[in-house]
């Protein structure tokens, strides 16, 4: 899953696609390198992120998929928001499935707009919003707590006719450097929910703050930690770099 920011203030990418030409490049070559998946956002979630009115969201991400669909008619769009008039007003341009770093829990329609769409459905572990989660990391056992949390989201999920689910842990949401790294370790444990699992990491704070240096230098540290992904159960990585990503897909699969 290649990632398209249109935010003006993402941690990695922000501001870098400001025009219809930059778009379309950006999203062929993630296309040529393997991505199946473009992930559109125009919401950024990084902690203490500005609030984004659903209007000014829907004036970013909209004209975007329309644009993408035109020019790629075969693409997967993947929308990235919590809202479900977003997520509605993006299906019905042609999008494909529908990213939520809430997992319903800040537009009581989601799942409900989700199901009647008919289109899968990626939920995120996240506590609290982009603003207050890093104020949400006290766990008694993280692994079993996002795993209730799933238990509880897909039941409700499936109470409103979403069939298709992938769950996504959420690194850095939500959670310490310390934390990140013990659900990284025991990630193999999510294989119960019996649903494939997206992880995305890619130039991560838990990467380049453990490597002491900046989002732009980690792209290693992401292999490293995509690589390990793939072996602990990820069914599809969220990535900046398509081509690095592709890579440790192909050689996990040949290892496999």
């Amino acid at each position: 899953m290649g990632i398209l920011n249109l935010t003006p203030d993402s941690f990695y990418d922000g501001g870098s696609y400001k025009n219809e030409t930059d778009i379309i490049t950006q999203v062929k070559k993630m296309l040529d390198d393997g991505a199946v998946f473009i992930d559109v956002g125009a919401y950024s979630s990084r902690p203490n992120a500005d609030h984004v009115s659903e209007a000014e969201e829907l004036a970013r991400i909209l004209p975007v998929v329309e644009l993408l669909v035109k020019t790629f008619p075969d693409i997967l769009v993947s929308v990235d928001t919590f809202r479900s008039g977003v997520a509605k007003a993006c299906v019905n341009a042609g999008a494909a499935l529908i990213n939520d770093i809430s997992a319903g829990q800040l537009d009581p329609l989601m799942l409900e707009t989700v199901g009647k769409l008919n289109v899968p459905y990626i939920m995120m572990h996240m506590l609290g919003t982009p603003q207050t989660m890093q104020q949400h990391t006290s766990y008694q056992d993280i692994l079993k707590e996002i795993l209730f949390y799933f238990s509880e989201r897909i039941t409700l999920a499936r109470q409103h006719g979403i069939i298709d689910i992938i769950i996504d842990p959420g690194f850095g949401f939500s959670k310490t450097l310390q934390q990140n790294f013990e659900l990284l370790n025991r990630l193999e444990l999510l294989k119960i929910t019996e649903l494939p699992m997206l992880v995305g990491v890619s130039r991560k704070s838990m990467i380049y703050k453990t490597l002491k240096q900046s989002a732009q230098d980690a792209l290693n540290g992401t292999t490293v930690i995509n690589t390990i992904s793939l072996q602990k159960g990820a069914s599809v990585l969220r990535v900046h770099d398509v081509k690095e990503a592709m890579e440790c897909i192909t050689l996990v699969n040949a290892l496999n």
